[in-house]
């Protein structure tokens, strides 16, 4: 278990979060959650020991083992067998090689890596045996940071299985909103510089959210409101002598109600591609298109076309071609045999990881925008580097001095300026954080042109693509499927192969299963029934205090009330305010208690289904 009291961090005048407090209890899997720049990652450094901070306390039990995913690379063993096999733990660790097969099988090496050296792999693998190494070593609790950028989509969907059985505590910051919601069973996020953590996925925790602020806007022009008639009535009145008393009572209670700021606007990415119309139905062919760096090929003989309003996801493991065939579509790599031909009037916007490489990096960030078309204007392309959030003079930055995060936003400005009737993206979201991954993904499908995606994220190919160019079983071929067919139908071969089937005595039949789901649920409302009851009591009774707070205030501002009713209804005013108060926090409590009691019914339910 960590605890975390009324933390504080900033950096010079900049404070990321202030009075940040909570508890991460046993067996608690959190989403970390919050826009970029909001300290997720300096949070997580703390928790390290790898970064200091202001003021509160952080504190960690003893032999409390805390695993990370590390990004420096750093290894001492001749293979990557011998090298994983030092993050095991315990007296039979020695007898334990067949853990370290199964779980770099799971990340995507094959067999006849296990006995290469490290230096053999890519950036991408060396970090997925950091990631070997430190699920390997069994820890207490483990902090991932965007452990899913290197994967590709077979591999997560093996580490979602293994995060959802992990025995131990975790807090995951991923871009991936579908992947953290799937193996979570908490969310917390930084929001205004604090924090807050609720049961449950994360779309509940920014409903959550929303309607605080709704609260919290009108509360604040209630108070303005309020504010306004007092000084009105105190102006007027001030100077007679009969109403002087009122006017002096009224002042005191000016001086009482807090100063509320409005809320500033959250800065976010708003993505709109400059669509150009094209008047042919196909804009692009491949015709039985191979290609390979080797003899071995890596696309043979694929075929399909592209409609003006395709919306196509490239899906398979890593290094089997999906980038090169968007290369391949985009006319940076010819076919060794085979043809891609385009409709005159086809507008492509490309953005690939090699594009990025592109950029000038002597080029301010608006001078890149203007580079794709000088005829839009300094104001113009100002305008697009502030719609990627870089506004002001940050967009006088020179690309040189990005991060590669910052960079893909550059060429993401790019994008949005030329006119494009067919968009190739490949990994887009990897250096954005939720909420702009979700602007994205809403305007790829109102996008009225075609797409085609390469991403690891399922939730972004069900929410997007009705079509499929899928690289499995050694091939590659064009199904006219949406992602979900695709796993019904046909599913990865890595995960074909069946589990032992059990003895029909070990499974509960179907009428078994009815009964013991009957007494679950039977179970699960003699448990919920009386906080629901203590919820609608606890609601009935803030209306109705909430109406005589309204009575109690309007006899505050009215210039017929005397003094000695002024007095009563102050006082009566108080007494009502802090009853709501309390109120409110005890419904929160309870509706946290329902809450988490009902998503522990929902799992056993669905472990009933299985």
């Amino acid at each position: 278990m960590i605890q975390v009291v009324n933390l504080t961090k900033g950096f010079g005048t900049q404070v990321l979060f202030q009075d940040v407090t909570f508890t991460l209890g046993k067996g608690e899997r959190i989403g970390l959650v919050g826009r970029n720049g909001t300290g997720k990652s300096t949070l997580f450094k703390i928790l390290l020991g790898e970064e200091s901070y202001d003021g509160g306390e952080y504190i960690v039990p003893k032999n409390y083992q805390i695993g990370t995913l590390k990004q420096h690379l750093h290894f001492s063993h001749p293979t990557i067998l011998e090298e994983c096999k030092t993050a095991l733990r315990g007296e039979n660790a020695e007898f334990e090689q067949y853990k370290v097969e199964k779980m770099l099988l799971g990340l995507g090496f094959k067999i006849t890596d296990f006995n290469r050296p490290p230096s053999d792999f890519s950036g991408g693998y060396q970090i997925r045996l950091n990631l070997a190494k430190v699920l390997l070593s069994e820890p207490d609790c483990l902090l991932l940071d965007e452990p899913t950028n290197y994967l590709d989509i077979v591999s997560m969907r093996w580490l979602t299985k293994f995060l959802r059985e992990f025995k131990g505590e975790m807090i995951l910051i991923t871009h991936d909103r579908g992947f953290m919601d799937s193996v979570t069973t908490h969310t917390m996020g930084i929001w205004r510089q604090k924090l807050f953590k609720i049961p449950g996925d994360s779309t509940k925790y920014f409903e959550q959210i929303v309607a605080e602020e709704e609260i919290y806007e009108k509360t604040r022009q209630n108070t303005e409101r309020k504010k306004k008639d007092l000084q009105a009535f105190v102006d007027r009145f001030k100077a007679k002598a009969s109403k002087a008393a009122q006017a002096q009572s009224r002042m005191k209670l000016l001086e009482k109600l807090p100063e509320m700021e409005a809320l500033s606007m959250m800065a976010t990415l708003d993505f709109e591609f400059n669509h150009q119309e094209c008047p042919g139905k196909i804009l692009m062919e491949a015709k039985d298109l191979s290609f390979g760096y080797t003899e071995q090929s890596l696309i043979q003989d694929l075929s399909f076309s592209i409609g003006r309003n395709d919306k196509i996801a490239i899906i398979g493991k890593n290094g089997k071609g999906k980038s090169t065939l968007l290369n391949l579509l985009a006319r940076e790599l010819e076919p060794k045999s085979g043809s891609v031909s385009s409709n005159v009037n086809m507008q492509l916007g490309h953005f690939g990881q090699t594009n990025i490489n592109r950029l000038d990096l002597e080029n301010t960030i608006e001078e890149e925008i203007l580079s794709v078309n000088p005829m839009m204007g300094l104001q113009r392309a100002r305008s697009i580097a502030g719609v990627m959030m870089f506004s002001g003079d940050l967009a006088k930055k020179k690309i040189k001095v990005l991060s590669g995060g910052e960079r893909a936003r550059v060429l993401l400005g790019k994008l949005l300026v030329k006119p494009s009737n067919l968009l190739l993206l490949d990994e887009p979201t990897n250096h954005l954080d939720q909420e702009s991954v979700e602007a994205l993904t809403l305007e790829l499908q109102n996008y009225p042109g075609a797409v085609i995606i390469v991403t690891h994220s399922e939730s972004m190919i069900r929410d997007v693509a009705t079509k499929l160019i899928v690289f499995h079983h050694d091939k590659v071929e064009y199904l006219d499927e949406n992602y979900d067919g695709f796993l019904r139908k046909i599913g990865w071969e890595e995960e074909e192969v069946a589990p032992a089937p059990q003895k029909t005595a070990d499974r509960p039949n179907r009428q078994e299963v009815k009964r013991l789901r009957s007494e679950m649920i039977i179970e699960r409302g003699r448990e919920l029934n009386p906080l629901k009851k203590k919820m609608e009591t606890l609601e009935k009774e803030i209306i109705k205090l909430e109406e005589e707070q309204k009575t109690l205030e309007a006899v505050l501002i009215d210039p017929a009330s005397d003094s000695k009713k002024i007095q009563e209804s102050s006082q009566r005013l108080g007494q009502v305010n802090k009853k709501i108060d309390s109120s409110f926090e005890e419904l929160t409590e309870i509706t946290m208690k329902h809450d988490e009691i009902f998503q522990g019914y929902e799992v056993k339910l669905k472990d009933l289904e299985v």
